[in-house]
């Protein structure tokens, strides 16, 4: 009787799911291609999008599922591919509300890539992101400017050959500037993050205006050899630089892959790729993060994962 019950529970959860599953908002129409390769030395990502629209240019696979399923991309494991880049525009239907959007974008891939995932939870080695003992020294973000574009998870790189990155958009924030090689000053864009090879004293610099501790957590992710998690417990947004090693910035990027930092590829050793300790310079990280009154304290904690089974690399036609 017990096995009997047990069994008739089980099947009203998933067919429940599965009721859940059909009955899911879907976009109005979508779009999603395979990106043109950028070929200027510079990766230029975009997500984001008007109200009631998804825009996304050059994102990697693997930050859709991350903004899909409310995980970091070191929470995805799965085929290589999944750091392919991709455009994808999609129009959200009048009336259904924006947190809505993750449940469309799950849908998507399910149609368009045939993508089968299930969800793990496995004791990983990570940072803390922490506030030091004498506390934070953060400089806090000046309101966004209206009309200014919007903060979004963008990344902007400076390219191979240490050139300047691009200017802020027209109307943008205030913030932290910073110079490089040929002597211009800098400015990133509210919510994305900029790097440069010509910092102070020969050092790059990474720079971020206008992010939560949580996004700025997900960027150090990307040049250290475990995820780093935000428990600083503290709100608001910040403008924050980080002067780093040459030897730091390299690594980063070898760390990151060919996609760049933070713009979609491996991100912080994330699902089975867990880097040789030596395999990235971490130590001027550390020192200027201790710098900002903040402290990277390893430990142990529970992470879920979003397993990719299968799906396929080519999305079906639009």
């Amino acid at each position: 009787m017990k096995r009997m019950i047990t069994g008739i529970s089980l099947c009203a959860l998933l067919t429940s799911a599965a009721f859940a599953q059909a009955n899911a908002p879907a976009f109005e129409v979508a779009s999603v291609k395979q990106a043109a390769p950028q070929t200027d030395g510079r990766i230029m990502v975009r997500m984001g999008g008007d109200p009631g629209r998804v825009d996304y240019a050059n994102v990697a696979l693997k930050a859709v599922l991350a903004r899909a399923y409310n995980v970091k991309q070191h929470q995805i494991t799965g085929p290589s591919w999944l750091d392919d880049r991709y455009d994808i525009t999609a129009k959200v239907p009048e009336g259904v509300p924006a947190d809505k959007v993750p449940l469309m974008l799950q849908a998507l891939l399910a149609e368009r890539f045939k993508m089968v995932i299930h969800k793990e939870t496995k004791d990983q080695s990570v940072y803390a992101l922490i506030v030091g003992k004498n506390g934070p020294k953060l400089t806090k973000s000046d309101p966004p400017v209206p009309g200014a574009e919007p903060a979004g998870p963008r990344t902007f790189s400076s390219g191979s050959a240490g050139g300047p990155p691009p200017p802020p958009p027209p109307g943008g924030r205030g913030g932290a500037t910073f110079t490089t090689r040929d002597g211009g000053p800098v400015q990133a864009p509210r919510g994305a993050m900029m790097m440069s090879m010509g910092g102070p004293g020969g050092n790059a610099r990474m720079q971020a205006n206008g992010i939560t501790l949580a996004r700025f957590s997900d960027m150090l992710s990307n040049m250290l050899d475990r995820p780093v998690i935000d428990m600083t417990e503290l709100t608001g947004n910040y403008d924050i630089a980080l002067d780093v090693s040459m030897e730091d910035m390299v690594g980063m990027r070898r760390l990151a892959g060919p996609g760049g930092p933070g713009a979609g590829g491996p991100a912080g050793g994330g699902g089975d790729h867990v880097p040789a300790p030596d395999s990235v310079a971490s130590a001027s990280i550390f020192s200027a993060i201790q710098n900002l009154g903040l402290k990277l304290d390893p430990r142990k904690a529970p992470v879920e994962f979003v397993i990719v089974d299968r799906g396929d690399k080519v999305p079906t036609e639009n």
